[in-house]
């Protein structure tokens, strides 16, 4: 989301007469966007905002402007301890051109949450694209109000983008060479666009719209929320090729208690359905996680109901946290903070442990199996190999040969670590 966002702030600033640059000295005006899902990304922020200060140290005229989540947060203490010329909500990146003019004088600050913007008139300017893949916002904004989580209080109300936007926005990337988009939301599910009405599009409708643009291009999309999770939606992946067989469902905690205190709106028993739906529906469905280790009044008993749950959906990859209290949630609100760190990183540690058996295991049976990989570029560690994905979002690297990026690939896996597969085309 914060790349999607990016980008069209490079729009933004670029149709204000500015020029992007990719060297720190170089620029007059720097801009970070940021985070506050976590205490970590925003003690980085502030680290960064450090190292900018000191180089105004050396161009006075330097500008220094805060971006996203963090900016609608903490506001007036960025601008009074973090001493930087803008600070802008994700509502707000229009303002930033005339924010700029006046960042001279005072500081500019522009936080306003939004009920319709969606940025949908914006081209965005890729940054530091591969040429390859692309991001698509879809949605802006999250009404689940999980209890954990501040997104809901930073990026305000869902609203939809216009499908004709969407589709259009899709078939330039692809005209320019992009090779595979993934539509973004905070939950892609909840897209909904004229509800009600004879041409109401909802994320099924949509994902159809965009995967019938042309058979080359992939599709895919992030993130779902379980409870939203459609059959519908099962059955258009199933039905397009170029609809990645690939699914970032969050699970967060493998134990009801925990889900009712996290306000997640779906049980264990009923997570395990929507795992049987997409394994029923789509055999060779990719699936990947979210898990947060150490929320609060969490037991043992409910952080086996973790491992137990990660073993039954047999994810091939997740993403795995400690809990983080953010202020002004639900739970920092209403419930003690009460599981040490100590506690906290040896559950995690477990949970991590156990991924990386699930992901090797799950990689183990790809070898042999023959899979069409999107060539996206270099392989980071040997000049003479390539890497991209298969449908299922794994890794592959195999030799360079005479394909380039954006080329479509036969791929035999011979070998594999927790991680990556290699392989030999064919």
């Amino acid at each position: 989301m914060n790349a999607a966002d990016s980008e069209v702030v490079g729009a933004i600033v670029k149709q204000a007469g500015y020029e992007l640059t990719d060297d720190v000295y170089e620029a007059d005006v720097i801009f970070v966007n940021t985070c506050s899902i976590r205490e970590n990304a925003e003690q980085r922020v502030k680290k960064r905002l450090i190292e900018f200060d000191s180089l105004r140290k050396k161009k006075s005229w330097l500008k220094v402007g805060v971006l996203g989540c963090m900016a609608e947060r903490l506001q007036t203490q960025l601008v009074q301890e973090c001493k930087v010329n803008l600070v802008v909500g994700p509502d707000s990146y229009r303002d930033i051109p005339s924010l700029l003019l006046q960042a001279d004088n005072q500081p500019g600050i522009s936080v306003e949450l939004s009920t319709d913007e969606t940025y949908s008139d914006i081209n965005p300017v890729k940054l530091h694209s591969d040429g390859v893949t692309a991001f698509i916002s879809i949605m802006r904004g999250c009404e689940n109000f999980c209890s954990y989580c501040v997104v809901p209080y930073t990026r305000g109300r869902e609203r939809s983008r216009d499908p004709k936007t969407i589709v259009d926005e899709a078939k330039d990337l692809f005209k320019r060479g992009y090779r595979e988009v993934t539509l973004l939301g905070q939950n892609v599910n909840s897209y909904i666009w004229n509800k009600g009405c004879e041409d109401e599009v909802d994320f099924a409708c949509l994902m159809e719209m965009v995967a019938q643009i042309d058979p080359l291009l992939r599709v895919r999309f992030s993130t779902s929320h379980p409870k939203d999770m459609s059959q519908k939606l099962l059955d258009t992946i199933a039905k397009y090729d170029n609809i990645c067989k690939f699914i970032h469902l969050p699970l967060q905690s493998g134990s009801s208690r925990m889900l009712k205190l996290m306000n997640r709106k779906y049980t264990r028993e009923e997570y395990m359905q929507k795992i049987d739906a997409i394994r029923k529906t789509i055999p060779d469905c990719g699936l990947s996680t979210d898990i947060i280790a150490g929320f609060c009044t969490e037991t043992l008993e409910d952080h086996q109901d973790t491992l137990s749950m990660m073993r039954y959906a047999a994810y091939d990859s997740a993403f795995m946290f400690n809990y983080s209290q953010r202020s002004n949630t639900l739970a920092a609100k209403k419930y003690e903070d009460d599981i040490p760190y100590q506690e906290k990183t040896r559950r995690l540690e477990q949970i991590i442990d156990l991924q990386r058996e699930l992901s090797l295991e799950s990689n183990k049976k790809d070898v042999g199996k023959v899979f069409e990989v999107l060539v996206e570029g270099e392989s980071k560690r040997k000049s003479s190999q390539l890497f991209g994905r298969n449908s299922q979002n794994k890794v592959i690297i195999f030799d360079r040969k005479d394909f380039q990026k954006g080329d479509y690939v036969k791929v035999r896996v011979t070998d594999c670590t927790s991680a990556t597969l290699f392989g030999e085309t064919i």
